[in-house]
């Protein structure tokens, strides 16, 4: 990495530069194209591949929501980059412990490259197995035991012992990890608030957040480093990471159409996590317009308008930044965006 470009290709970590790499919507294509799509984005640039942990698509219209492990397994085996799930939620449809083994044999199998996203969950996703679906505070508050229950699993086998947990929310008995990396994922986690951003800079690896204003994102940082210090860590050396939806095409008519259809979510200015069902969003969308996408997400056919809502982010302070264009036209965007977008952008 120099002071003028992008890191090709690696894991990016605070301490290696800037890189941008692939926001993969399981929810919008099926696998296999995903792989093909991830492929084609490295081949233009893009660092590495993020991948939601997704049971059902947002609306409808996406269609699809294939399982994350397995997706990251073969883009493996397919890329060279980083990769990682942006976000699981290893609290409802998964034990912590179910998690942290998945996480420890990708990170075994693709060393240095996998890191573990987390997040407290939405209902679209966890309800499914009819457990309780209890409010923000709880939801956090779980995710920050499983988050304790995974870093114990990690830290207890490499150093070859068992570990076991007993806490509000879940039990483990004594065990460990028997497929262990050298060294452990980081954990990155998911975080909108304040107090979240907190605790996450004590308990986790660095975080990861979706594009917002940017005073608010400056606010979650200055609480993310608070929390990390009171831990005894440096947060200079703690990634941050985001993920930027967008909509591009070949003009601003088409851009705006791709938004409506593919990614009306974009558009809700409501908190979605307690919504269970892609048509419950479906009817929502209805009342979506395109004013509603203003200072949420960038619908433009200009490269250019792009790059600089992207370098804005970068000037934040953002240490690995994934993409997604919210339309079908991946392929036109991944080839423009690596040609134009991605060597302009510089730390």
């Amino acid at each position: 990495m120099t002071e003028s470009g992008l890191v090709g290709s690696g894991s990016g970590s605070a301490t290696s530069g800037l890189t941008i790499g692939y926001a993969a919507m399981l929810e919008q294509f099926h696998p296999t194209e995903v792989i093909e799509l991830s492929v084609l984005a490295e081949q233009h640039g893009f660092s590495g591949v993020m991948a939601a942990d997704h049971f059902q698509p947002w609306v409808p219209q996406q269609g699809q929501s294939a399982f994350v492990w397995n997706v990251l397994s073969a883009l493996g085996e397919r890329t060279v980059g980083d990769l990682g799930p942006g976000v699981t939620a290893p609290t409802f449809r998964w034990h912590p412990a179910m998690v942290a083994q998945a996480s420890a044999t990708l990170a075994a199998m693709y060393p240095g490259r996998h890191w573990l996203g987390l997040g407290s969950g939405e209902a679209l996703n966890e309800h499914i197995v009819a457990g309780y679906w209890p409010e923000a505070p709880e939801r956090i508050n779980r995710m920050f035991e499983a988050i304790e229950i995974i870093n114990k699993l990690f830290a207890a086998s490499i150093a070859g012992k068992d570990v076991k947990h007993s806490g509000p929310f879940y039990k483990l008995e004594s065990t460990r990890l028997w497929t262990m990396p050298e060294t452990p994922p980081e954990i990155l986690v998911a975080t909108a608030g304040p107090v979240t951003a907190k605790r996450a800079g004590r308990h986790a690896d660095g975080l990861i957040t979706v594009g917002a204003p940017l005073e608010k994102i400056s606010g979650l940082f200055d609480r993310f480093d608070t929390g990390a210090r009171e831990a005894g860590k440096d947060p200079s050396t703690m990634p941050k990471v985001l993920q930027v939806h967008m909509s591009w095409a070949e003009t601003d008519e088409q851009a705006m159409t791709n938004a409506l259809t593919e990614w009306p979510n974009g558009g809700m200015k409501f908190p979605k996590g307690d919504i269970r069902s892609p048509h419950d969003f479906e009817q929502m969308a209805k009342l979506v317009r395109p004013e509603d996408f203003a200072g949420r997400m960038v619908v433009s056919a200009d490269p250019d308008e792009h790059r600089a809502a992207i370098q804005k982010y970068v000037d934040l302070g953002f240490d690995r930044i994934y993409l997604h264009n919210v339309g079908r036209n991946q392929r036109e965007w991944i080839e423009v965006f690596g040609r134009d977008v991605l060597p302009q952008l510089s730390r």
